[in-house]
């Protein structure tokens, strides 16, 4: 397995176990539709949350929150579309990222409604 691959498994379990301390409910990982991918679907009261992580060993290249581009942001609402349709969700709706640096400790910043 590549080591990209290891560092996002390993950020989107950091953002997974962060947001369950939070008392969020976690309802599906990497939901696919076509090609794109939702890393973190959460429920929050009337609430359903698409999350996107994004992980960087560094920030020599850039903030990790900063590779969340518009093409990116296009193919999440689109999954994201997908999945309102076929759950019939009738709530709110929002995109959050959460960045995050490894390290010891690593960094997690959660933006919430990050994605307009």
């Amino acid at each position: 397995m590549s080591d990209k691959i290891e560092i996002g498994r390993e950020g989107e379990n950091l953002a997974a176990e962060f947001l369950k301390n939070k008392g969020w409910e976690i309802i599906s990982r990497n939901y696919r539709y076509g090609k794109a991918e939702i890393d973190l679907i959460i429920k929050r009261d009337d609430w359903t949350i698409f999350v996107e992580v994004k992980t960087r060993s560094s920030s020599t290249y850039g903030e990790p929150e900063e590779f969340v581009d518009e093409f990116k942001a296009r193919r999440i609402y689109d999954a994201a579309e997908e999945y309102i349709f076929a759950t019939n969700w009738l709530g709110h709706v929002r995109f959050d990222v959460i960045s995050i640096k490894l390290g010891s400790p690593p960094e997690i910043i959660h933006f919430e409604d990050a994605i307009n």
